[in-house]
């Protein structure tokens, strides 16, 4: 790094303080406010805490946002003491948040209006890509604004794509987010028959892990179902919030998403039960419940 940045960094939850902690850990000057209780590493840390988003606005040249929905970003966005009451022109704001995309375009052109520039910059690979800084980061946005913000993306992630204008990144990771559901759904259907069929559900994922069946989702997630260790990672109540954006944007688009629908049903079966903050791949226990049997437990 050959400079010092000022960058604020809004929303400092499961996902956010990791990620906002490497770039304290950079050297930057980093400006933080969180609605929450302020995470004890940041605390600690040298960033400056800041009483309000338009605090941070003020003080930093790149504004980042990582919250839960889109209701949120609208309010850190736009509300009083929101972000655009203290920018001026020249800054930039990127929204790492998983929202709507057609919401983000309205939001870019507010924040344009204003003499800035707006990234959508979704990330994937949960809360241990956000500690590890091996987010993949799918960016929307002007050439010119990602090569200035993308020094301060390869502090929190490897995979990082200028996938198109703004509201692509969001549309690439709600695409994202369809496949992950997809494949957790897959893992929990294959592992639940092995487990039923009397085999053993950790030695079928090992041997499965070698062939053309292996994924992200069955090295981890399927570690998690035979291990039922279903703290999350990703809350369901979140993917469920990005499902609800594949859906509904597919129905705007006129295209049928049958398979996504049914992993929602699933998702939606775990919340009803009490699910809605387990991981996500604690989707497998909805299947569970129309099998009346557990994975782990012996077949009879």
């Amino acid at each position: 790094m050959t400079s010092s940045l000022k960058i604020g960094f809004i929303g400092l939850g499961i996902m956010g303080a990791p990620m906002a902690g490497h770039l304290v850990t950079a050297g930057h000057d980093v400006f933080v406010y969180t609605r929450g209780k302020m995470p004890d590493a940041i605390a600690q840390s040298r960033a400056t805490k800041c009483l309000s988003a338009r605090g941070v606005a003020e003080r930093a040249d790149i504004i980042i946002l990582m919250v839960p929905d889109t209701p949120n970003v609208n309010e850190a966005l736009f509300s009083a003491d929101g972000i655009a009451a203290g920018l001026s022109a020249g800054k930039v704001v990127v929204d790492m948040s998983s929202i709507s995309p057609i919401e983000t375009k309205l939001f870019a052109k507010k924040i344009n209006a204003l003499g800035c520039d707006y990234l959508d910059a979704p990330v994937s690979g949960g809360e241990v890509g956000a500690k590890n800084a091996t987010l993949s980061i799918m960016v929307g946005g002007s050439d010119a604004t990602f090569e200035r913000v993308k020094p301060v993306f390869e502090l929190m992630g490897k995979n990082i794509t200028l996938v198109g204008g703004n509201g692509d990144g969001q549309t690439a990771k709600v695409a994202n987010q369809i496949i992950v559901a997809l494949n957790i759904e897959a893992v929990a259907e294959a592992l639940l028959f092995a487990a039923k069929a009397g085999a053993d559900p950790a030695r079928v994922r090992q041997a499965l892990m070698g062939g053309f069946a292996s994924s992200k989702i069955l090295e981890v997630h399927g570690e998690r179902m035979v291990k039922r260790t279903f703290d999350p990672g990703f809350r369901i109540a979140l993917h469920q919030k990005d499902l609800n954006l594949a859906l509904s944007s597919a129905r705007a688009l006129g295209v049928s998403l049958p398979n996504t629908a049914n992993a929602q049903e699933l998702f939606n079966s775990c919340a009803a039960h009490g699910g809605a903050a387990w991981d996500h791949s604690a989707m497998v226990r909805a299947l569970e419940k129309l099998a009346n049997f557990e994975i782990g437990q012996q077949a009879a």
